[in-house]
């Protein structure tokens, strides 16, 4: 499905359901952005996953425990205990 929604800055370009079931959508920033390849994952599981135009990356398990990865790699790591 393709889409032209403005959202929070973003525009949403298409979005879809992959053969494991998680849902999935491609974000553009605009020409400015470091990064066009935005993206965010919504699983089954629970957990979801961004892909920032700065080249960040944010991953939660969805059981409490979150990864911040930033552009140049570093790790930030939280986790609220819940297994």
């Amino acid at each position: 499905m393709s889409s032209s929604s403005q959202n929070n800055g973003y525009t949403i370009k298409s979005t879809g359901t992959n053969s494991q079931g998680n849902h999935w959508c491609s974000r553009e920033f605009g020409p400015s952005a470091p990064s066009q390849n935005n993206y965010h994952y919504s699983n089954k599981d629970g957990s979801f996953h961004y892909k920032n135009p700065d080249g960040s990356t944010y991953h939660n398990d969805g059981k409490g425990n979150s990864t911040y990865t930033t552009p140049s790699g570093y790790q930030v790591h939280k986790s609220d205990g819940q297994q």
